[in-house]
């Protein structure tokens, strides 16, 4: 028998043996094209995460986002600000800050980063400091963008402030949204003010020797509030407390408010409830002011002696200290049915003398500055309340 020319296979040899090998080849190839692929993505994310990506985020922000150097000269100012500014990007950042922001921002900006220089210069470094501020930044078409930024450095490599980024936001809708109610406040102030003056008629219809009174008490304690720097919405309440602070006299007979021959103790003493019976009138409205507090304590005194609760010191709000010393200037410097106008001279006298014993002395003192210093005048009063009774008996008689 002929002998056979082929050799012997080694194991694992054959067709099956070549496929392995090929496998193997081309999972080591594969892998290093994967290692390659992520080494050359990681190379691409490093050029991505460098200045170029910031600045893409930047442009791609809704938000306003601009930079200035020290001198607040714009180093950089997204389409977004140029967008809401009505400028192209090249405009804008030809404009110094200066042009950018109205007079009064602009000086707010550069006191802001004085503040800021000085803070640094104490060595209070913080990097993570920031601040906000409210702009008001000029249209291209010269109408005004109010805009919020906070604001803060950035550093060099030395962590030294070498520009200031801001970021943004028009706040156009908010500001319109806070005017509106600031209009709608002043509706509602009007409107209670105009309820307030036709409460004031009716008392000055049924006591018509004490009308303007209240008109003139309340010039006078308004005045005095501001000159003490009470808050505007403090002054509101005084006002409209001071309208109608003798409301309660509506309720006390006609005969007693008018008698020209002067009291007796249980008439003196129904004159006396007109503060509670005022509060008891007041309560009920919900003013944004302790209108029915002030009304309630306008008679009462430092020392504990006034009424009708005998009140003294802190526990008597200032409106109301304010207004009693008011009611009583007027009071001595006017006419009443039983007795001739005392004059202003008696009546400031009169505040002094009891200058923190009755009266509280800041409010002694801004009422004395007010007539000495400042030549406080009332003004001109028509008695509303007297008329309206002349045409209502006139009415009657046709």
């Amino acid at each position: 028998m002929a002998k056979s020319n082929r050799k012997p296979q080694a194991r694992g040899a054959g067709r099956s043996g070549n496929v392995v090998h090929g496998e193997l080849d081309l999972g080591k190839a594969a892998t290093e094209s994967l290692t390659s692929k992520r080494k050359h993505r990681q190379v691409e994310m490093a050029v991505f995460d460098s200045e170029e990506r910031y600045r893409l985020i930047a442009e791609r922000a809704t938000d306003p986002v601009w930079t200035v150097d020290m001198n607040m000269w714009p180093t950089y100012i997204s389409p977004s600000l140029a967008l809401l500014l009505g400028y192209s990007v090249q405009e804008a950042m030809a404009k110094p800050m200066q042009e950018v922001c109205t007079k009064a921002s602009y000086q707010l900006a550069t006191e802001l980063l004085k503040e800021e220089l000085s803070t640094e210069s104490k060595g209070q470094k913080n990097l993570a400091r920031s601040r906000m501020l409210d702009l008001e930044l000029i249209h291209k078409d010269g109408s005004l963008v109010p805009v919020e930024a906070k604001c803060t450095f950035l550093r060099d490599t030395q962590g030294r402030p070498v520009e200031i980024l801001a970021i943004g936001r028009d706040i156009s809708e908010r500001k319109q949204a806070l005017e509106e109610a600031r209009q709608s406040t002043e509706r509602l102030l009007g409107a209670m003010e105009h309820a307030i003056q036709a409460m004031t008629i009716v008392v000055e219809m049924r006591d018509p020797h004490t009308a303007g009174h209240q008109q003139r008490a309340t010039q006078l304690a308004c005045a005095m509030a501001e000159a003490m720097g009470l808050s505007k919405e403090q002054i509101n309440g005084l006002r409209l407390a001071g309208l109608i602070h003798d409301i309660g006299k509506v309720r006390v007979p006609a005969e007693i408010l008018m008698n020209p021959d002067g009291l007796s103790e249980p008439e003196f003493m129904m004159i006396k409830a007109h503060p509670r019976l005022g509060y008891e009138i007041l309560r009920t409205i919900d003013f944004p002011w302790p209108v029915a507090q002030i009304v309630l304590q306008h008679h009462e005194r430092m020392n504990g002696s006034g009424y009708p609760s005998g009140l003294s010191g802190e526990d008597i709000i200032m409106e109301a200290r304010i207004l009693g010393v008011a009611d009583v200037v007027d009071a001595m410097a006017s006419h009443r049915p039983y007795r001739p106008a005392l004059g202003i001279n008696k009546a400031l006298a009169e505040i002094s003398q009891n200058k923190g014993v009755l009266y509280d002395s800041q409010v002694v003192d801004a009422c004395l500055t007010l007539f000495r210093d400042r030549k406080f005048k009332f003004e001109p009063h028509t008695q509303i309340g007297t008329s309206l009774d002349k045409i209502y008996h006139g009415a009657l008689r046709s």
